[in-house]
């Protein structure tokens, strides 16, 4: 295999046609012509991909300046003009600069450049006696709109999502944050895809081992592919095999912007409308991106809701079963009469009885997801109405069970982050088979199994619970504090800089 471009036109093209299979792949496109230049005429060609590049700009700003005699290709140039070595220097620099009107253009002079161009969608040029080919940007593909958000919605801020695009991405948030020190760097993963991955971060408030850390990390990834960012969150983060997210995936510009001005570091996936932010610790998964437009009070408000729910969607089923299993003693005689009466004609243990519910809301809900959206709503209908009230009435399952199921699934619907669901609803098993062995003794041994983990974990050095952070000087990690407060700098990544607004934001108080 050829590693460098050859100064003979007729070898270059034979090598482009037997590596890209120009027999067989009918896009790939190959345009062989002529150039003059000084009265002379040197043969050429173009290679590029149908459908990924624009026609229009190859025909009008590649072709036509190149082939059609003219004033700029048929002038008798001074070749003393150029301190250059000799005639194909002068050459070289002639067509790149005078006769190509593109501003997007690079020399490349190795065939792994060349591919990789014209994987991407440009269009590249070569010279007869040169071994220097011209990348041409001319990307034309068809990519999405920018629309609302569908994961992430909010009442009052940005509606705006990123896109599979990686240039439109960047562009949004170059769009947010006017300034020079944003610096977002272009990376590329797997051998077969070269996928692109910008890393973005802010200079002069990011810290800078956190952006060594994270580019390490992606430069010693040895994959032959890589397709989203979801895949790329799993080789990057500390610990694997934790259920745990450890990396916040999102959709929203406005929220990625946020976490970039508090020193974080986001990447961005060609090919995939996730950005991902690092590092993640465990209260960002119940941040909604709304808790910063909204008053504080508000905002905290939500908050200690999606903690509530949290608790609840975790340990519910499980603290029925330890009650009505092994501490009866708690709950009031009427309630217990009442439970007893319900479950009367019930045939099956109340272990039996929770398990089922609760996998039969997880296929309805899986259902919901995979169905046609038309559909969706009649599949809840059908599986929370007809299935719940026949499962009743056939004496399955009791009617105070039905709720207890019921309010786990609105809370865990309550959680923001995708990832935190999931783990939540694999938490939820595992406590109801705690409670059902050993009561109130097994979900506590539980909740401290699994709190003794997470605060073991880290996330890109940084504690993914860290008891540093409850204090008056960073209480704003874990509660919105006013605007005006908000001076500071999440402590726990270390940022460079540490305020990030004056002490005094409202000085129309103080005239």
């Amino acid at each position: 295999m050829a590693d460098y471009i050859y100064t003979n036109v007729l070898k270059n093209i034979n090598y482009l046609k037997s590596t890209y299979h120009t027999d067989i792949c009918t896009d790939i496109v190959v345009r062989d012509f002529q150039i003059l230049v000084n009265n002379f005429r040197y043969k050429a060609f173009i290679i590029y991909i149908d459908g990924m590049a624009d026609s229009c700009l190859i025909n009008n700003f590649i072709l036509t300046p190149l082939m059609i005699r003219n004033k700029a290709n048929s002038f008798d140039f001074n070749l003393e003009q150029y301190n250059d070595i000799n005639k194909t220097e002068d050459l070289l620099n002639y067509v790149y600069n005078c006769l190509i009107p593109q501003n997007a253009i690079n020399k490349v002079q190795c065939f792994a450049d060349v591919f990789s161009s014209v994987n991407m969608g440009n269009c590249v040029l070569f010279i007869d006696s040169l071994d220097t080919a011209f990348d041409l940007d001319v990307k034309g593909f068809k990519q999405r709109e920018i629309t609302n958000p569908s994961n992430e919605i909010v009442v009052r801020g940005s509606q705006e999502s990123f896109v599979e695009n990686l240039r439109t991405n960047t562009t949004i948030i170059r769009r947010l944050i006017n300034s020079e020190n944003l610096i977002l760097e272009n990376l590329t993963i797997g051998k077969l895809t070269k996928t692109q991955v910008v890393v973005g971060y802010i200079s002069g408030i990011t810290n800078p081992k956190l952006v060594s850390e994270v580019k390490k990390r992606i430069n010693n990834l040895n994959i032959d592919y890589l397709t989203s960012s979801g895949q790329l969150e799993q080789l990057i983060q500390d610990s694997p095999n934790n259920i745990f997210p450890q990396t916040i995936a999102t959709e929203r510009p406005d929220k990625t912007v946020n976490y970039l001005l508090d020193g974080r570091v986001c990447l961005i996936v060609n090919g995939n409308p996730y950005a991902l932010i690092l590092p993640g610790v465990f209260i960002d998964f119940l941040s909604s991106p709304e808790d910063l437009n909204l008053k504080f009070q508000f905002a905290n408000l939500g908050k200690i809701i999606r903690l509530l729910a949290m608790l609840f969607s975790i340990l519910l089923p499980g603290i029925y079963i330890a009650i009505t299993n092994y501490h009866q003693d708690l709950i009031p005689t009427e309630l217990l009469f009442t439970i007893a009466a319900s479950r009367e004609s019930v045939p099956f243990p109340t272990v039996v009885e929770i398990l089922l519910m609760e996998i039969s809301f997880e296929l309805i809900r899986e259902a919901g997801l995979r169905v046609p959206t038309p559909l969706g709503t009649t599949i809840g209908i059908v599986g929370a109405l007809i299935l719940g009230d026949a499962a009743v009435s056939a004496s399955l399952v009791s009617p105070i069970l039905i709720i207890v199921v019921a309010i786990t699934g609105i809370c865990s619907f309550s959680i923001p982050d995708f990832s935190l669901n999931f783990t939540f609803r694999l938490c939820r098993f595992i406590y109801i088979m705690l409670g059902y062995l050993s009561g109130f003794l097994g979900i506590g041994i539980g909740i401290f199994i699994q709190m003794t983990i997470m605060c073991g974990m880290e996330s890109f050095g940084c504690p993914y619970l860290d008891p540093s952070t409850l204090n008056k000087r960073s209480i704003s990690n874990y509660f919105v504090l006013p605007i005006w407060k908000r001076e500071k700098i999440s402590g726990f990544v270390h940022p460079q800089k540490k305020h990030i607004q004056g002490k005094t934001s409202m000085n129309w108080r103080h005239d």
